[in-house]
């Protein structure tokens, strides 16, 4: 059979796709396009970032499911992978549809507003919505993605009722945090890092247990004054199910070396990220854990995509 024989055969032997399901300039293109770069500088093959985005990542993801099982089609995505099918009908099975590969990183996310306004820590920003109900709304990445979650979050803490926009990625909700036109957004730190340091946003908190060493003197939110309120964002590879095994331990094994490059690891440690690379066993495990538990928080807090 033909799979049979492109298990045998030397990989790679030509390019790479590397289905990324939002458009680029988010944390899921950045940290993607780190691992590529990477991949492509160390196994000689171009190794192709390529950007489907729509409906909550879905549009990609269905298009690796149904993509050839034949170790030269990967998807790269976020958290949402195993959040999105809870909330919305898509034509694949998250878990069953996939062979994981490995996680690329975990990041936080950070609380961010435009600095026009004139909150300067969550509790001012708290202040800030309940006196003004036209800045009540927060972006999203997309439907499903732990920015949303992470919203919705907020607004359980809180007791405000906020508007949920969600974007196509986050490299298209950014730019209207910075212009003002959405009150504060719960972002990955990848992706919001460096506006942060260009003074184009400005951060109030992070969302971890502890602080971050890359922003040593933001507060958690927890110490900021919302117990309990801890949420990271992972991102991983995904082969569609059946490829081969030896095909996806070839690639978690050139994935975890990309990713231990001192070079990578610079360029990770800047966007807070802390780096993956663990078997595709323990990946599928953590995968399959996550989807459970995701099912619970969207069931029992009904979330849905808006």
């Amino acid at each position: 059979m033909a799979t049979a024989a492109v298990a045998q055969e030397a990989w790679p032997s030509k390019p790479v796709r590397m289905m990324v399901p939002y458009p680029p300039g988010g944390p899921t293109d950045i940290l993607g396009r780190i691992a590529a770069n990477r991949l492509t500088q160390d196994l000689g093959q171009p190794f192709v970032v390529e950007n489907r985005g729509g409906a909550g990542g879905s549009i990609g993801a269905e298009m690796i499911a149904r993509a050839a099982p034949d170790g030269y089609n990967f998807l790269v995505n976020a958290s949402a992978h195993v959040i999105v099918p809870h909330m919305m009908r898509v034509n694949y099975d998250p878990v069953r549809d996939f062979a994981p590969v490995t996680t690329i990183a975990s990041v936080p996310l950070m609380l961010v507003v435009p600095v026009s306004s004139p909150a300067r820590d969550v509790q001012g920003l708290i202040a800030h919505l309940r006196a003004t109900p036209t800045a009540r709304s927060f972006a999203s990445s997309s439907n499903g993605g732990a920015p949303h979650l992470a919203g919705e979050m907020f607004k359980l803490a809180t007791g405000i009722e906020l508007q949920h926009v969600p974007y196509r990625g986050s490299g298209q909700a950014l730019p209207d945090v910075v212009a003002g036109q959405v009150g504060f957004m719960i972002d990955s730190m990848a992706s919001s890092a460096d506006l942060v340091r260009q003074g184009r946003l400005r951060a109030l908190a992070v969302t971890t247990r502890d602080r971050q060493p890359a922003f040593p003197d933001l507060p958690t939110m927890e110490q900021a004054g919302l117990p309990g309120f801890v949420i990271t964002t992972w991102y991983g590879i995904w082969a569609p199910a059946g490829t081969p095994a030896r095909l996806v331990t070839a690639m978690q094994e050139a994935t975890a070396k990309a990713l231990a490059n001192p070079e990578s690891g610079q360029r990770l440690a800047a966007l807070g990220a802390i780096a993956g690379g663990e078997s595709p066993e323990t990946y599928a495990d953590f995968t399959t854990a996550e989807n459970a538990r995701y099912a619970r928080l969207v069931r029992e807090a009904n979330i849905r995509a808006e």
